[in-house]
């Protein structure tokens, strides 16, 4: 029995989905210790910096974004931007996103005077990017943008959501709009998950370098893991088993 050629093609597709996918029970989940000294030893690594790592997570951000909302269908992106390194890496991702033929605007509310993340705001005045000091108007929100990317609070929040993201949360909950969280999502404990009331509820989360506790706790659509710049060492000392990457994709996606 011969097999025509487009039940080939979607064979292969399917099978090339799939090879594309890493069952999320194989994937350590760190907790909050877990992930701060990850991230220290990275940053201590020779040879690796800040800048470049923030880039490379910006980057697998963007990726994510891409293959979840290509450009034909979610052009226009709110990046919602903390002032710690969740933040910076919303910035970087800004960048990648106008880059891949997005329209971009960046709300910066809090903005640090650390060098690093001076220039990245500056990065966004060269690229034209729009830089808001605050989350427009829900009516404005959803008229003008169909996708939000949450870059707030990374794996070092803990406590109260303090002004003025705690009038943001509560906006982008509200948003009919699909959200895109980085990392943590915002205003979730790092390992126990959301709040008993009020929680954002983003449709896809980017994990970087590995997931954390609360990804156990996601429920969205789509789960992607981006950073595959973790050296070998620093892997194997942390129990952090990566799936491969295919190719030259910046993210693979997690079942």
């Amino acid at each position: 029995m011969s097999v025509g050629r487009q039940t080939l093609l979607r064979l292969f597709a399917t099978a090339s989905a799939a090879l594309r996918t890493c069952p999320a029970p194989a994937m350590k989940l760190l907790s909050q210790q877990e992930a701060a000294a990850v991230d220290q030893d990275l940053m201590e690594a020779p040879g690796f910096s800040i800048d470049q790592l923030m880039e490379l997570a910006g980057l697998s951000v963007a990726a994510a974004v891409r293959d979840a909302f290509p450009p034909s269908t979610h052009k226009r992106v709110l990046c919602v931007c903390g002032p710690g390194n969740n933040g910076g890496d919303g910035l970087v991702a800004a960048r990648h996103l106008v880059q891949f033929g997005y329209e971009a605007t960046v709300v910066y509310p809090k903005r640090p005077n650390k060098p690093l993340f001076v220039n990245l705001a500056a990065q966004m005045e060269m690229m034209r990017i729009p830089l808001l000091d605050a989350l427009p108007a829900s009516d404005a929100l959803s008229a003008s943008h169909d996708v939000v990317l949450d870059a707030i609070f990374g794996f070092s929040f803990a406590g109260d959501v303090r002004a003025p993201f705690d009038t943001i949360l509560p906006a982008l909950r509200a948003s009919s709009l699909p959200l895109v969280s980085v990392d943590i999502p915002s205003g979730w404990h790092v390992e126990d998950g959301p709040p008993a009331a009020g929680a954002l509820e983003p449709q896809v989360l980017v994990s970087l370098t590995a997931p954390k506790m609360c990804a156990a706790h996601f429920r969205g659509g789509r789960h992607y893991l981006g950073g595959r710049f973790v050296p070998p060492p620093i892997a194997e000392k942390y129990g952090v088993q990566q799936p491969p990457f295919e190719g030259a994709d910046q993210v693979v996606r997690l079942a």
